[in-house]
């Protein structure tokens, strides 16, 4: 009896370890489980939001015609109160450069300096001398070239990106410098057959401007831009009138341009 006692014993110690070792078994054979891995997405880059930029320009002026007038209107042998008619400008190249600063996505601005090609103005004195202009008639052909300097401060409003073309619209003002050169009348009889000289002249300056920018890389944009720029009146050194001893001297006034500016970007940072 105690033999079998011992037996049972035995049998069902021997089917609780096999249970036992076939659990531990089947849990090696389960896959362990660890937390799940979060990855962090990767810092975006933060976005230039500003930055120094040079800039060139190459353009052509389209002026608006100005107003001749000697400075003594009842000089000489000129009628009409010493204003002349059918004036008319026409155009020249220009050639600018500036350096800017982009304060952010919306908002820039640039200091500039432009040369412009002289430009010749055309028109007629009424003269009353009788001979070389008639006499009564709008005969007395004047002529004379004016070339333009400018420096502006501008700024900018740049409009937003639609799909690459960046639209903006700006104002500026400064300084321009008006040369004249080369002036010539047929009345030589009025100007006691010299003409009057060349002379220069500082005016205020002001410009609006409108254009997009398409960048051509990370640092290069293209820039088509229009510009309307008043550069103030230029005028010619004095002469005195034949007979009498008056002096005089023209004025170009209101001298004011359209442009078409074809120009390039580069930033530095």
């Amino acid at each position: 009896m105690r033999s079998l006692t011992m037996n049972l014993s035995l049998a069902v110690a021997a089917t609780f370890g096999l249970a036992a070792f076939s659990g531990a078994v089947r849990a090696a054979d389960m896959p362990v489980e660890y937390p799940p891995v979060i990855e962090a997405p990767e810092p975006m880059p933060l976005p230039a939001v500003g930055g120094w930029y040079l800039r060139g320009d190459i353009g052509y002026k389209y002026y608006q015609a100005p107003k001749g007038v000697l400075s003594d209107r009842t000089w000489g042998s000129f009628g009409n109160n010493g204003e002349f008619g059918s004036e008319k400008m026409q155009g020249a190249a220009d050639f600018g450069a500036g350096v800017g600063y982009k304060f952010n996505d919306y908002l820039r601005a640039d200091l500039t300096v432009d040369y412009e090609t002289p430009a010749k103005f055309k028109g007629q004195a009424y003269c009353t001398l009788a001979g070389p202009c008639g006499g009564g008639e709008w005969e007395s052909s004047e002529s004379a070239k004016i070339t333009a300097y400018s420096a502006l401060a501008n700024v900018y409003a740049d409009l937003g990106d639609f799909h690459g073309l960046k639209p903006y619209l700006g104002a500026g003002a400064g300084a321009s410098y008006l040369k004249t050169s080369d002036v010539k009348s047929s009345a030589q009889d009025a100007f006691s057959g010299n003409y009057p000289a060349g002379k220069g002249k500082w005016n205020f300056a002001w410009a609006l401007m409108a254009g997009v920018e398409y960048p051509l890389s990370d640092r290069l944009s293209l820039d088509l831009g229009y510009r309307y720029l008043n550069l103030g009146d230029a005028q010619t050194g004095s002469v005195t009138a034949n007979p009498g001893g008056a002096v005089t001297h023209i004025n170009y006034e209101d001298i004011q341009a359209h442009e078409v500016r074809l120009g390039l970007r580069y930033y530095l940072n």
